[in-house]
């Protein structure tokens, strides 16, 4: 995917100046463009495997600018961080996206992307049940609705066997 070397941009020495420096401990997220683009496009691969190569590069051939973000931002710096695995941050993922309401395609996107990094359907389900304690019925509604077509896609048949209601001696007992 073509993108802008970050030579080519436009810089002024006052607007880096007066950024702080990084505190100590603070990531190893300072690296190059080159490098996070790289990374960015090796960790969408990990996530969302071919499929959302071929977005990115889709999106390259009208937003190249937006399309270098995307892989660099969220792929590139956030889900390579080592402190959450692919699959909690998917369903962080999930979870965020359902509680938004409004992002059903890219909800599509990440419940596949959640099947491909390891999530089980169980797993999938039981966060959009917990969004609608948080976020509302609507809102987990609207997203079982999108977790059932991509069921429907992935050859998953619902009802999922095994989920409801754990007994009161088998509850977590932490508060809401």
């Amino acid at each position: 995917m073509p993108h802008a070397s970050p030579s080519s941009a436009p810089t002024s020495p006052s607007s880096t100046a007066s950024l702080p420096p990084m505190p100590a401990g603070t990531g190893n997220h300072n690296y190059d463009h080159d490098t996070r683009h790289e990374r960015g496009a090796r960790m969408l691969a990990r996530v969302d495997g071919p499929a959302g190569l071929a977005v990115v590069e889709q999106l390259s051939q009208s937003f190249p600018d937006f399309a270098r973000l995307l892989l660099e931002f969220p792929f590139g710096d956030i889900y390579s961080r080592p402190a959450l695995g692919l699959r909690e941050r998917e369903l962080a993922t999930v979870a965020a996206l359902c509680a938004m309401g409004h992002a059903l395609p890219q909800l599509r996107v990440h419940v596949h992307a959640a099947l491909h990094v390891g999530c089980s359907p169980e797993e999938i389900v039981e966060v959009v049940m917990q969004i609608a304690v948080y976020a509302s019925f609507p809102a987990a509604l609207n997203a079982l609705g999108v977790v059932r077509e991509v069921f429907a896609a992935s050859g998953i048949a619902l009802p999922l066997r095994g989920g409801g209601q754990a007994d009161e001696d088998d509850a977590p007992s932490t508060a809401a």
